[in-house]
């Protein structure tokens, strides 16, 4: 039998997952039971996109529902209380700066099921966090990129 695989998390994007499960639940699929029955009422279906447009809606938020169940049931939240403070880790916030470089960058290294890349959040599985996870502050790291590498050096590691 395979492993499950477990979905390793802090703690609040565990909250944010049960969250949108809850509005999965309680208020898009509602809603679409709805679209699904007025579209219904307009007569032949098989003409009727505005039923087939709900349909595929519903396929999608039942989808979602299963994978967010899936996630919440293997979720492994991640406690940094034995993480040392200077010291990247999951859950941490990280700002480094390029070597030679002047703009700093800050993430938040998260579980994959959390990562949000615009929003300043990595997956603890990418390239930079695989890189950054143990180093501490101070430290310089070589990050490996499709095309070559970069070397960081860590400005300032912190619990937000």
């Amino acid at each position: 039998m395979a492993d499950t695989k477990t979905y390793q998390m802090t703690r609040e994007g565990y909250e944010e997952l049960e969250a949108e499960l809850e509005n999965l639940k309680l208020v898009k699929r509602p809603e679409v039971i709805e679209r699904i029955k007025v579209a219904r009422s307009y007569g032949d279906l098989s003409e009727n996109s505005e039923y087939e447009a709900a349909k595929d809606e519903q396929a999608f938020v039942e989808g979602r529902i299963s994978t967010v169940e899936t996630m919440i049931r293997n979720a492994e939240i991640v406690d940094n209380a034995g993480v040392k403070r200077n010291e990247v880790a999951l859950g941490k916030t990280v700002t480094f700066i390029e070597v030679g470089e002047k703009d700093e960058e800050t993430y938040k290294i998260v579980g994959s099921a959390e990562a949000d890349p615009f929003n300043g959040k990595i997956s603890n599985e990418s390239p930079i966090a695989v890189a950054l996870i143990g180093q501490k502050t101070g430290d310089k790291v070589v990050i490996p990129l499709p095309v070559g590498e970069m070397t960081v050096e860590i400005v300032k590691v912190s619990n937000k």
